[in-house]
């Protein structure tokens, strides 16, 4: 059967009809992290609905959840909820999970800002699609990184607790090379190892009923992670009747064309483009002479950076290390994580840093998207993220849904962060001025020499 110019077969152009708007939802932000009725705080934003089916009312009750009881959801299922600390549904959950979860399935692509809850819809989709009496794959979860891998497993995990759930990894030296069969219902993973295991029929996708892609963006961008992607869904046969989940922060224009193909006669939830940028971030910018000037201003932030726990992004591998090395040798206490390191060492690090054990991480964008590390108050983009480094290999203006992943890291659930990037010529400068006027927001510059200003910020 032919394949069409993005390798599907049989490409399908969802019918996209759309009802009237859905409810505006919003919340007014809190200054705690639990309101007082003990719910987790829910960022102020804006839900768009767009339903693929005609028929479906908006209206309906069943169109919005506002309790976790209402979506008739296994008991169990709802002991490792209430254990995992959720007391209701967030409100991009309240939308999403009544359409994710109806019968029959229907493919979803999410769009929804760091810290709002989408983990855990899916996680919830994936458990609740499975039965527990058959040993064999049936959800499928891509994400671009080991690190979100690791993560989303852990939510798998908390929230199957008191279920009968197998779960197992697709990801780097976590299976021994000779292994025959993974028999587990549930397998996160990602793309290239995934890929491996299907073909080596380690893994059998004859079952396969849900199949999510966290992080979507970047995983269906042809110029990274998308040929591994579709690989792998075109590896299910077609027969199988299949839920596509698709989940992301963002959505550039090129890769919502080719998410509404791989994912056709979608329901889609997503905000207002306005409110992508983290209303809760305060974002600056240093104005440096030189590159080792980065580095010293860098150093004599070192007391700020480790009043709570800060991520410090670089473009090049030998940069964090460089940087990472001539710290630790001054005496600062920093980590650095990257995708050369080995795959123990990878898991190492970020353990480490999640448990709070190291203040200062040093990372490329292995941890730019998805990552929930509460304790993290502050991102320094010590090199601005650019188009080139996604493979356009000629665009040197700035990767803006990067930078907004990377500033995620940050604020995370209605918290407050910052945001401090360096420039240090007149390219870098103009980079930065392009980032400010694409989100509409005014990044302030903080004088390189004035500490006790800097200190007042943080």
């Amino acid at each position: 059967m032919e394949k069409d110019a993005d390798g599907f077969y049989n490409p399908v152009d969802p019918a996209e009809v759309k009802t009237k708007p859905a409810e505006v939802a919003k919340e007014a932000p809190k200054d705690k992290d639990k309101d007082a009725n003990g719910d987790l705080i829910t960022p102020t934003f804006d839900v768009s609905v767009t339903l693929a089916d005609q028929q479906a009312d908006p209206n309906s009750p069943l169109f919005s959840a506002k309790t976790f009881e209402e979506l008739g959801l296994h008991a169990d299922l709802l002991k490792g909820i209430y254990d995992m600390g959720f007391s209701k549904p967030s409100k991009i959950q309240e939308r999403a999970l009544p359409l994710l979860l109806a019968n029959p399935p229907t493919n979803m692509i999410g769009q929804s800002q760091s810290g709002t809850g989408k983990t855990a819809a899916f996680v919830l989709t994936m458990l609740s699609r499975v039965d527990f009496g058959l040993n064999k794959p049936q959800a499928l979860c891509l994400a671009p990184s080991r690190e979100l891998a690791r993560q989303i497993m852990s939510v798998v995990v908390q929230m199957g607790k008191f279920t009968s759930v197998q779960t197992e990894y697709a990801i780097k030296d976590n299976l021994p090379r000779d292994a025959t069969s993974i028999s587990a219902q549930i397998i996160v993973g990602t793309p290239g190892t995934m890929t491996d295991l299907i073909r080596r029929k380690v893994i059998d996708v004859s079952n396969i009923k849900v199949f999510v892609l966290d992080e979507a963006d970047n995983m269906l961008d042809q110029d990274g992670l998308g040929d591994q992607t579709l690989r792998v869904k075109n590896m299910i046969p077609r027969t199988t009747k299949m839920q596509i989940i698709l989940f992301s922060a963002t959505f550039p224009d090129h890769v919502r064309k080719f998410a509404s193909k791989f994912a056709p006669d979608a329901n889609k939830i997503e905000l207002q483009k306005n409110e992508l940028s983290v209303e809760g971030i305060r974002q600056f910018y240093m104005d440096c002479r030189d590159e080792e000037h980065k580095y010293d201003i860098l150093v004599s932030l070192y007391s700020l950076l480790t009043i709570g726990q800060s991520i410090i992004f670089c473009k090049h591998r030998h940069t964090a290390d460089r940087i990472s090395q001539r710290m630790t040798a001054e005496g600062h206490k920093v980590a650095s994580l990257h995708g050369a390191k080995d795959a123990a060492e990878r898991d190492t690090i970020i353990d480490a840093f999640r448990q709070g054990k190291d203040k200062v991480l040093i990372t490329t964008n292995v941890i730019a998207r998805g990552i929930d590390i509460l304790q993290v108050n502050m991102v320094v983009n010590y090199d601005i993220p650019l188009l080139n480094e996604r493979g356009k290999t000629d665009d040197e203006r700035p990767d803006v849904e990067t930078y907004l992943h990377r500033i995620g890291r940050t604020g995370r659930f209605g918290r407050k962060g910052i945001s401090i990037n360096f420039v240090h010529n007149q390219r870098t400068w103009q980079q930065m001025d392009q980032i400010e006027k694409a989100l509409g927001r005014k990044i302030i510059r903080i004088e390189t020499d004035d500490l006790d200003e800097m200190e007042e910020v943080c």
